[in-house]
């Protein structure tokens, strides 16, 4: 499997030009005080929480930030109420979409998100629609000039990863989501850095887009990630690099 099948991948490489760090923030927020009101305000206790704040913290948030998100989702601070949901759909060359949206109106995010479908080429399907193409799986990128293979792959296996998989760049260690902890942790310990590490809807297969699918699709995905309402967004788009 191509790293750059995955959509967090291409934003990694997108990122250097993509300073959105104001919305990166409204997002993070928003995790943080639904970790906290679904989990309570203890890192050691709440996994969500705890991994919301680690990327938090690699963003650069200001604690305070933080702290007052927090507060908001255990009561201690009065805030606004989030919904969780998940949308799903199909992009240009019918290329599977899911959506993890947290929205204070549903109403709102579902029209706009289904507004950003139909305006690039693509359409908001049914829940479950595409859902059954992914598994929910722990996913940490290494760049390849960064760590030896070996090494990583006794760090991340010893661990409990499930396979350590590369393409010409990169090393991505997978996982199931409840050892996808001990595996980050045990490839900080072995000060192996890397570029992506989340729990993600990873694709079973690839649908491949070239040309204007291509173009569209990418215009679908940034759209997406613009939307207020939207966290995160997976695909199963393979997109070429060079279409960047």
């Amino acid at each position: 499997m191509s790293g750059h099948s995955k959509w967090s991948s291409i934003k990694h490489k997108k990122g250097a030009t993509d300073a959105k760090r104001g919305k990166i923030f409204s997002k993070l927020i928003k995790e943080i005080t639904v970790a906290a009101r679904m989990g309570g305000g203890d890192l050691g206790s709440n996994p969500r929480l705890r991994s919301a704040v680690a990327t938090a913290k690699s963003e650069n948030m200001p604690k305070d930030n933080m702290e007052r998100a927090i507060k908001r989702g255990t009561g201690e601070l009065e805030g606004v109420n989030y919904e969780e949901s998940v949308y799903e759909g199909y992009g240009p060359g019918g290329a599977a979409v899911y959506v993890e949206s947290l929205t204070d109106n549903k109403n709102r995010a579902v029209a706009d998100i289904r507004h950003i479908f139909s305006k690039s080429g693509g359409n908001l399907g049914e829940n479950g629609c595409v859902a059954w193409m992914f598994d929910k799986k722990g996913y940490i990128v290494i760049e390849k000039s960064a760590i030896d293979e070996d090494a990583l792959m006794e760090a991340a296996l010893d661990a409990g990863a499930e396979d350590v998989r590369e393409d010409d760049s990169n090393f991505e260690v997978i996982s199931s989501p409840e050892d996808f902890e001990a595996v980050k942790t045990a490839i900080e310990k072995s000060d192996i850095p890397y570029v992506v590490s989340e729990v993600a809807m990873l694709p079973h297969t690839n649908t491949n887009l070239v040309g204007k699918e291509a173009e569209q699709m990418i215009r679908l995905m940034d759209a997406l990630e613009d939307c207020e309402d939207v966290q995160k967004v997976y695909t199963n788009a393979d997109i070429p690099e060079d279409m960047l």
